[in-house]
């Protein structure tokens, strides 16, 4: 039985799911009442808030058996209201850059805040990251939504939006979907910064990393991609093997990555990357149904921020594995893009659309009606044994 400390308590057949108020946002500009949902299992316990869906902690056992917190934030709300790297947030409506802020869809272009010069970036000045979202308990977990007004941050059409958090084991899965009602693009992803040696760890070159990824995107001096799809092969971008970080950014003199890899076309969910830190023996698989993910090394971290427990976060302290469709793919050709196809399924006489990605001359739009955005992404961890260093995927 629970002891009553005045929060709500909800149990699956694995996870326990509490809820506290985590802080309160001024009523002026949209504010109120921030919560703190906790889910846990026997290995993991989450704790996500009501601002921007935002994983604020991420606790999973190394192999002494002792938890560790694995991802980079702040202990209060003011950390998270004040300008933050976009710490655990839901990034919306498109994650990434898109160049000089403009697109054109069905013939009117449209201008974004240029809220990373020339650029827009993750949504822009206020994107979801920064807005309330209304919550919902769920038995394992918990789901968040909100309706994003036509015309919000500058994207055409009001866009109702769902972010599912789920937690069974040690696998931790997030679902979201969005309904439109006029075409718009759209691209949702989690930038959880992780540190396997556990956060406020000074750095992750000791981390293996490997991406299941033939291809990756590169980029000119602003992070827009070239429209060139590289082939990784001999390059630096070849992490199909896992590769020690540290090293490997050595021997090619990287200063880090921050580049998508193009995985696997496939409307099934399907492995994609895994990360290991061989001392704690913690380690990380990436499943999703996206078509790229965004391999980024913490490149502008700069140790200015006051973090969790007094952490400082310097470069290189931290990586991101931020699944998305291809950056910058509203105004590229022969990039990822959704196709959108309708099967029976849901509720009553409903009709649930299920998402395939494929390479095709278009554009990633949601278009209007029934048609729904439902990428999901899941993120098994764990811990190995000693002197082991590589599990196979979906072990």
């Amino acid at each position: 039985m629970a002891k009553d400390c005045g929060d709500i308590q909800l149990w699956g057949e694995m996870t326990e799911v509490t809820r506290e108020v985590f802080g309160h946002l001024p009523q002026k500009g949209g504010g109120g009442a921030v919560e703190k949902f906790l889910l846990k299992s026997d290995r993991v316990q989450v704790e996500i808030i009501s601002l921007g869906c935002i994983i604020t902690a991420l606790e999973t056992k190394g192999r002494d058996g002792n938890l560790s917190d694995i991802v980079l934030g702040f202990d209060r709300l003011e950390g998270y209201v004040n300008k933050h790297p976009y710490f655990g947030a839901t990034i919306g409506r498109v994650a990434n850059r898109i160049a000089n802020g403009k697109f054109t869809v069905e013939g009117k272009e449209y201008q974004l805040a240029l809220n990373n010069p020339p650029n827009s970036l993750h949504g822009g000045n206020k994107g979801f990251d920064k807005v309330l979202w209304t919550p919902e308990v769920l038995l394992n977990g918990i789901r968040f939504s909100r309706t994003s007004p036509d015309g919000e941050e500058g994207y055409p059409g009001e866009l109702k939006v769902w972010v599912t958090y789920t937690l069974d084991g040690g696998e931790l899965a997030i679902n979201y979907r969005a309904q439109s009602s006029s075409t718009t693009p759209i691209s949702l992803t989690n930038h959880a910064y992780f540190n396997l040696a556990g956060q406020g760890s000074h750095d992750i070159y000791n981390h293996m990393v490997s991406i299941e990824a033939d291809s990756y995107l590169p980029v000119d001096d602003t992070l827009i991609p070239t429209g060139e799809v590289a082939a990784v092969q001999d390059t630096a971008f070849d992490l199909r093997k896992p590769v020690e970080l540290g090293r490997h950014m050595q021997k090619f003199q990287l200063p880090g990555f921050d580049h998508n890899f193009c995985l696997e076309q496939s409307a099934a969910r399907h492995y994609c990357a895994r990360a290991h830190h061989p001392p704690s023996g913690r380690t990380m698989e990436v499943y999703t149904t996206q078509p790229g993910i965004q391999f980024y090394t913490g490149n502008f971290l700069d140790g200015s921020l006051e973090g969790k427990g007094g952490s400082v976060y310097p470069k290189h302290s931290a990586f991101c594995l931020e699944t998305q469709n291809w950056p910058d793919a509203v105004n590229k050709v022969t990039i990822a893009v959704l196709e959108i196809r309708t099967s029976a399924g849901g509720k009553g006489s409903s009709e649930l659309m299920e998402v395939t990605h494929t390479l095709m001359e278009t554009q990633w739009l949601l278009r209007p009606g029934l048609h729904s955005f439902v990428p999901e992404d899941r993120c098994w961890l764990g811990c190995v044994p000693p002197n082991v260093d590589a599990v196979t995927p979906g072990s």
